[in-house]
């Protein structure tokens, strides 16, 4: 019984790839110009990308070939062709990583791609950047080290005893006044881009399906913003958070890469404004043991 669900799990994540590597791939054909790969552009081109043609001619394959992969048909293809594929839609290391995870090619995984944990030396960093809050997150918001004054800015007590806390929990399943973050109804899709961005590398895997089905039941909202398909990389944000004990604090958060960790970054907060600076001092204070 235990290999027949096997089977089925895995011909559904497949299934489930096909479709986002059809998008993918017309989506990077989609941004390289024809004078990219110094081809002339021709007449009547409805989009300033490649054709499927250009893009086959220019990687060694057939049009019918390249044409059925992009309609995410479950055709075979080796390394060797999607290397080429990868060439001429210009990937870089992550996206071609991506293209393959998603055509089910076996390839040489990128080390701590799935790391769950910290070295004392990144946490020791964390430390140091006190009292500027800092954490680790991975690709789904896992917090995976923080340092106090991000303890006290984000109010670790709200978020549910795990082994490993998420802040989309707490964002999504806390009642308004439980939480820190305000303007939820602008923060919370770009958040659930930067997710739906990462989960294509991870398509099928059962900790990610198993995070967007039980955070899809218990949020109608999160449900509703992951139907919407959205994508977006990290970037740096003013966040504004509420404090019982100091008011509204703006805070802009920069997102760093952690060497080791390609799915991993140390998000910093630090002050928007004067007066952000002197409540989140005084929050410290109170909130210091004394």
């Amino acid at each position: 019984m235990r290999s027949v669900t096997t089977m089925t799990s895995q011909r559904t994540a497949s299934r489930r790839r096909r479709p986002e590597l059809a998008a993918f791939l017309r989506s990077r054909r989609a941004r390289v110009t024809p004078a990219d790969v110094g081809m002339p552009p021709g007449l009547r081109r409805r989009t300033p990308g490649l054709r499927r043609e250009e893009v086959a001619q220019l990687s060694g394959v057939g049009v019918t070939w390249y044409t059925w992969l992009e309609q995410g048909r479950p055709i075979n293809a080796s390394a060797q062709v999607l290397d080429a594929v990868a060439r001429t839609l210009r990937l870089d290391g992550t996206e071609r990583e991506h293209l393959y995870h998603l055509a089910e090619v076996p390839h040489e995984p990128d080390p701590g791609a799935d790391a769950e944990a910290v070295s004392p030396e990144i946490q020791g960093i964390i430390d140091a950047l006190d009292p500027h809050p800092a954490v680790v997150y991975n690709a789904r918001y896992d917090v995976l080290a923080a340092n106090s004054a991000y303890g006290d800015l984000f109010d670790l007590r709200t978020m549910p005893d795990s082994a490993t806390p998420n802040v989309l929990w707490v964002l999504f399943t806390v009642p308004d006044v439980s939480c820190p973050l305000l303007y939820r109804d602008r923060e919370l899709p770009v958040m659930v881009a930067t997710v739906r961005a990462a989960y294509g590398r991870h398509v099928g895997e059962p900790v990610w399906e198993s995070f967007v089905r039980r955070l899809s039941a218990a949020s109608p909202h999160f449900a509703e913003l992951w139907r919407g398909g959205d994508v977006a990389p990290p970037g740096p944000r003013v966040k504004t958070f509420q404090q019982a004990d100091v008011g509204e604090i703006r805070m802009t958060s920069v997102s760093l890469s952690v060497n080791g960790m390609p799915e991993c970054r140390i998000v910093v907060y630090t002050p928007a404004d004067e007066e952000s600076r002197l409540r989140t001092d005084t929050l410290r204070a109170a909130r210091s043991p004394v």
